[in-house]
């Protein structure tokens, strides 16, 4: 059952993106466009997002256990350091220029987007670099 959960949730997902523009590269550049043609689209998109989470999330945090009986995972670590700065800062510059962030780059992987399989392959390229980087430092 949590499988099939877990399908269906990456099916709305997906289907979410697609409906609101976020796997068009191009559009998500307009977004990132501040200083050019700016187009807010997506903005309302992240606005709407937030709204409909923000319920969910709330009640998600006075449980222990999910409907489904699984242990609840919600981040419990608050203060910034300098790998989440270093993390987010290159998260922003690959959205920023390939226009793509992980969610979209999975959704249009096989729609024939060779700009999606690129990404997706770096993207576990840098997968596998964190994991040997961090099994260097844990030794």
């Amino acid at each position: 059952m949590r499988k099939l959960t877990a399908l269906l949730a990456g099916l709305v997902f997906g289907i979410g993106l697609l409906l609101s523009g976020m796997t068009n590269p191009s559009k998500v550049l307009g977004f990132l466009d501040l200083a050019g043609a700016w187009d807010p689209s997506l903005l309302l998109v992240m606005v709407a997002a937030i709204g409909v989470a923000a319920a969910p999330l709330a009640w998600a945090g006075r449980r222990s256990s999910s409907l489904l009986g699984a242990p609840m995972q919600l981040p419990i670590k608050r203060e910034l350091d300098p790998r989440l700065i270093a993390g987010s800062l290159l998260f922003g510059i690959g959205w920023g220029i390939a226009g793509l962030c992980p969610g979209p780059a999975l959704v249009i992987l096989f729609s024939g987007y060779w700009q999606g399989v690129l990404f997706v392959l770096a993207m576990l390229v840098g997968m596998l670099l964190f994991t040997a980087l961090e099994r260097r430092r844990g030794a």
